[in-house]
């Protein structure tokens, strides 16, 4: 759930949670961005965009998997992102490459590549100074370049990224802390469902979370994808492709551990 005003997140946060709770709820806020079309009035956020050519180091390879070369998606130029997110890009990364196994191959053919494996999700990071723009190799997919522009808001967890030590509930009202999200607050939950976001939380309005935490420690998330018919991806039906990197490797600045799941209806 995003907050265009942060002056307005931890006053609704103590109305609708109370105060001690809503503090609570309020300091797990993170800065994200919505990712929207460039226009004329509105010029894209530094060489940010969804499809198009990759922007690579000279000496990177073209990530592939089993010998299959993978799709761009989505660059992300942090330098550009830097002044809104602060403290919270740990590193200087500069620009992020996200790339997805979608060959334009027959589907037979698809049948036989290993879509389990990790590695058909990756996050590979360049140079600004360096970086040129590299052409997908054939078989894959070549998506329409589009420039988009970062609009900073502050974004609060969605109920299914909330455990139930982040809060206190009343057990006799609510089975968990994901309940009293959910009920409490109602009209906020969710709102980046079906919109293209970067950082901040994700939207998982679909009962799961994808920033689990365990003995390692938390997840980031670094970018959300929805369906599209202009650039022409889907994720089944109404789905929603997530990639996000563990904390401890996003503060040493290392994308090797970073990967994607997508969730549908």
């Amino acid at each position: 759930m995003e907050f265009h005003d942060p002056a307005d997140l931890p006053r609704i946060c103590a109305e609708r949670l109370g105060a001690r709770a809503g503090a609570r709820f309020a300091a797990m806020a993170r800065r994200g961005f919505r990712l929207e079309p460039a226009t004329d009035d509105a010029p894209p956020t530094g060489r940010c965009r969804l499809g198009g050519p990759a922007l690579l180091d000279p000496e990177t390879p073209w990530p592939s998997l089993g010998g299959v070369p993978l799709s761009l998606l989505a660059v992300l130029d942090t330098d550009a992102l830097r002044p809104w997110l602060g403290d919270e890009l740990p590193t200087r990364p500069g620009l992020l490459n996200f790339f997805q196994l979608d060959p334009d191959i027959p589907y037979e053919e698809y049948r036989q590549l290993d879509t389990t494996d990790p590695e058909m999700y990756r996050v590979v990071p360049a140079d600004p100074d360096r970086a040129v723009e590299t052409a997908a190799p054939a078989p894959a997919r070549r998506y329409p370049a589009r420039p988009v522009r970062a609009v900073g808001s502050v974004m609060l967890p969605d109920s299914w990224d909330v455990a139930d030590d982040d809060l206190e509930y009343d057990p006799d009202r609510h089975w968990g802390a994901a309940s009293l999200v959910l009920d409490a607050m109602e009209g906020f939950d969710g709102n980046t469902a079906g919109r293209h976001c970067a950082f901040g939380w994700p939207d998982t309005s679909y009962g799961t979370s994808v920033t689990d935490r365990d003995a390692d420690g938390p997840v980031v998330h670094l970018l959300q994808l929805a369906a599209d018919d202009e650039l022409g991806w889907a994720w089944g039906d109404a789905g929603t492709l997530y990639f996000t990197i563990p904390a401890k490797a996003f503060a040493a600045g290392d994308y090797g551990p970073a990967g994607a799941v997508g969730l549908c209806c």
